[in-house]
């Protein structure tokens, strides 16, 4: 089969540095008996480590051409692996993984155009994850594990703070890749929280005051928050309202969410 040319509407951007493919396995630590999930499995480069360890793999991939690549390298009669990967075609945006065994471990080198989005569609299956490891531009793993007061931390911080663990285990440079993105890349762990610790009440009422305080960075939290909470409310929180939404923690935004939630019963 010939050379696959890297499609820009896709972002793709194929991993190629052995040493780095290692470092992410063994970040990973495949067990035989894992449900795992590839995003975008590409040309293979953590697909063939994968297979090498697990007795089955589901990958997503939305690409027609790396399909049938997958589906010749990974034939019964070609390799004897078929029976291992089940290949799933479509946009993992509009994919069910809840349909999928449970608990799942979901990796993959995501789109750089799509990265958000995506991890916000992962975020609504976090009950049947066990983990997740993502290669994503560092400057979005810079923004989801994002300290409060900080210039990186904003509305996807919050978002994903509230309902993950999460670590960064490792810088990519863009050399590793072909072919070679203009950014730098790094690895993400994320870990779903226990049910019993995301205290958040209302998840839309949490999601609308988070975009609406960060809608506006430069302006404090009385004139972003002024349509849901006033100076008496405030107090009661024991919020700043001179504040800007980046100087609340997560634990604030899920106060004052609660704090609206049970106001209006």
């Amino acid at each position: 089969m010939s050379a696959h040319r890297a499609k820009k509407k896709f972002g793709q951007n194929f991993l190629v540095d052995e040493q780095v493919i290692a470092d992410i396995i063994n970040a990973i630590r495949p067990e035989p008996d894992d449900n795992m999930v590839e995003i975008g499995p590409g040309l293979g480069a953590l697909t063939r480590p994968l297979l090498q360890r697990l007795q089955h793999l589901h990958v997503v991939e939305i690409d027609r051409d790396i399909i049938a690549r997958l589906e010749s390298d990974y034939s019964p009669g070609n390799t004897g692996k078929g029976d291992k990967l089940v290949i799933h075609a479509g946009d993992a945006l509009e994919f069910d993984f809840a349909a999928l065994p449970a608990p799942l471990r979901i990796v993959g080198n995501l789109p750089y155009n799509i990265s958000s989005p995506l991890l916000f569609h992962f975020a609504a299956f976090a009950e049947c994850i066990k983990d997740m490891h993502f290669m994503l531009q560092n400057e979005v793993v810079e923004r989801m594990v994002a300290e409060p007061s900080t210039p990186e931390y904003g509305r996807l911080s919050v978002m994903l703070q509230y309902r993950f663990y999460m670590e960064k285990l490792l810088d990519v440079p863009p050399e590793s890749f072909r072919p070679a993105p203009k950014v730098d890349s790094a690895i993400v762990r994320m870990i779903p929280l226990p049910a019993s610790e995301i205290s958040v009440r209302n998840e839309k009422l949490f999601a609308v005051i988070v975009r609406t305080a960060f809608g506006q960075r430069r302006k404090t939290l009385r004139n972003t928050l002024r349509g849901y909470l006033d100076e008496m409310d405030f107090e009661k929180l024991g919020i700043d309202p001179r504040l800007r939404a980046e100087n609340l923690a997560v634990a604030d935004f899920i106060k004052a969410a609660n704090y609206l939630e049970g106001r209006a019963k």
